[in-house]
């Protein structure tokens, strides 16, 4: 992300949603209320304007995003998986005895705002950037924000998250929590990515589940993104905000464990979308399912 500048990703990543939105059949794949909720929040927000959010829900917008799917295979489609995937994981876990939802690097998702009602016994709380964070904070003040959701605005980059954390008051380290870090981690260099998964193993009580989506470590050492990996590198580079971390799947058990966490990939439940990322489900100690 280019310094003080709102992230261009969850910008194009929420507008896709809302594109998806056009697309026949994908009603019943999408989250309910995740098209109107994250029209009405990119509004609100003042990240886009109603004539964007419009386009965005057009045939046409749909027929764009579809004729550039060549540069990453699937992935326009694989976003309405991806959000199917990362809200299964908090319900599940609900269900499961959670008590805390962490979502690092929210950007414009709306699901800690559509679920916090439901879940009134429930904290959500989510950290970004702050030039993101305080638009979507605008936004979803606007929307009405449940009192069991807190918007934290902070760089990460500069503030530790362990003490970020330890000092918010509503924070409990011993609740079995659920974290979130949906299209995050590649912009992470490998220290920061390790020492984020280290940071969350100390910050939650066990039975605990942290989903996480990555790119895989191509032959070459850098994120593969499929026969287009080179521009796509180059081009998320020259929009300031480059792919950095990946990792090779089967590395990635070995990797969790040396932060505090196992790999679960029996608790991975895709619905056949992935596009050109990996998702994983990591836990800490015992996990009763």
């Amino acid at each position: 992300m280019r310094k003080g500048r709102p992230s261009r990703t969850a910008l194009k990543v929420a507008l896709a949603i809302i594109s998806l939105g056009a697309k026949p059949g994908m009603e019943k794949l999408l989250p309910p209320g995740i098209v109107q909720a994250t029209a009405e929040l990119l509004v609100a927000s003042g990240a886009a304007g109603r004539r964007t959010v419009r386009w965005a829900g057009s045939r046409l917008a749909l027929s764009v995003y579809e004729a550039f799917d060549w540069m990453l295979p699937g992935q326009f489609e694989a976003f309405a998986g991806r959000k199917v995937f990362f809200e299964r994981q908090v319900r599940d876990g609900l269900d499961a005895g959670a008590r805390q939802v962490l979502v690092l690097g929210a950007g414009y998702d709306t699901l800690g705002w559509r679920l916090a009602p439901e879940f009134p016994n429930v904290r959500f709380l989510e950290i970004d950037h702050p030039a993101t964070a305080h638009l979507k904070a605008k936004g979803i003040a606007a929307m009405g924000r449940p009192e069991n959701l807190c918007l934290i605005a902070e760089d990460l980059g500069k503030r530790q998250l362990v003490d970020l954390l330890k000092s918010n008051a509503t924070w409990n380290p011993h609740a079995r929590t659920v974290i979130l870090a949906e299209g995050l981690v590649m912009y992470l260099s490998p220290e920061a990515v390790s020492s984020l998964f280290c940071q969350c193993a100390a910050l939650v009580g066990s039975g605990s589940r942290f989903a996480f989506s990555y790119f895989a470590r191509g032959a070459d050492g850098r994120p593969d993104a499929g026969r287009w990996t080179g521009l796509m590198l180059w081009l998320q580079k020259a929009v300031g905000e480059p792919w950095i971390w990946s990792i090779r799947p089967e590395e990635l058990g070995s990797f969790l464990e040396r932060a505090g966490w196992r790999i679960a990939p029996e608790l991975v439940e895709l619905s056949g979308l992935r596009g050109v990322e990996f998702y994983a489900v990591a836990t800490n100690r015992a996990y009763e399912r």
